[in-house]
């Protein structure tokens, strides 16, 4: 695990989509697996810069979403399918058709998981995945106690979820019960993970993630066995962790 603390924010974002540019480049039709939330937006608004520049090329990409929630219609502002057209799709030239989100309206839902997870392994795996961590060290929506060998799975949202996702509905009664996440074992599966942090809020979870023990307390911390992530946090969200010195600063 490589971990870089960042002087700010918005470095976060350029460092972050540098090393996802550096894991996409020379292949013929890159894959990437998309995070959704807030702290990858700068990421992705720097790979944007980088296509509008013409220092990456992602119209033959393919794209799949880390997780949607179940039973949110596909016209709300806030489901995943919304989200990452708004963010990825068209800020970074990919084709719609190749871009797959988990489908949370499938009569079953969890055969849909499952087929989600076979069509991963058929576009050939997943080159470079984005993650951000939630404040309970969830990963997609990977809760604490989730299988670290779990597959794109269905599964019930905390409550402290539910609270930490409220900022984007209008209440916390909207936000859904439930979601389709990438699994924790899919997310091992991919060949780089990029994860980025930022804020005070999430300090506790990533020293969890990186001093603590690998343990289902802590879904992320099983990245420790990755062998190729790159943490990119600011300072706020390094704040908590004990071991500075062993680290790169950006």
């Amino acid at each position: 695990m490589e971990v870089i603390v960042c002087r700010d924010a918005a470095t976060v974002g350029v460092l972050g989509a540098k090393y996802v540019a550096e894991g996409l480049a020379g292949k013929a039709e890159p894959v990437i697996g998309l995070a959704t939330g807030s702290s990858p937006l700068g990421l992705y608004a720097e790979l944007s810069r980088m296509v509008r520049d013409g220092e990456l090329d992602m119209s033959a990409g393919r794209g799949f979403a880390l997780d949607e929630y179940v039973g949110i219609p596909l016209e709300h502002p806030e489901s995943y399918h919304n989200v990452i057209r708004r963010t990825v799709v068209e800020p970074l030239g990919m084709k719609p058709e190749r871009v797959r989100v988990p489908d949370g309206l499938a009569d079953d839902v969890d055969a849909a998981a499952a087929a989600y997870d076979e069509a991963i392994t058929a576009a050939g795996g997943i080159d470079v995945q984005v993650l951000g961590i939630g404040s309970n060290g969830h990963i997609g929506f990977n809760e604490p106690f989730t299988s670290f060998s779990s597959i794109t799975h269905r599964l019930p949202l905390t409550q402290r979820t539910r609270d930490d996702n409220a900022r984007f509905f209008d209440s916390v009664d909207q936000v859904p019960t439930e979601a389709v996440s990438q699994g924790l074992g899919t997310i091992m599966r991919s060949r780089r993970a990029v994860l980025v942090a930022t804020g005070e809020g999430k300090a506790d979870a990533v020293a969890a993630m990186i001093e603590g023990p690998v343990s289902h307390k802590c879904p992320a911390s099983i990245l420790q066995f990755h062998p190729d992530v790159i943490v990119v946090l600011d300072e706020a969200a390094a704040s908590k962790l004990e071991s500075r010195e062993h680290f790169r600063t950006a």
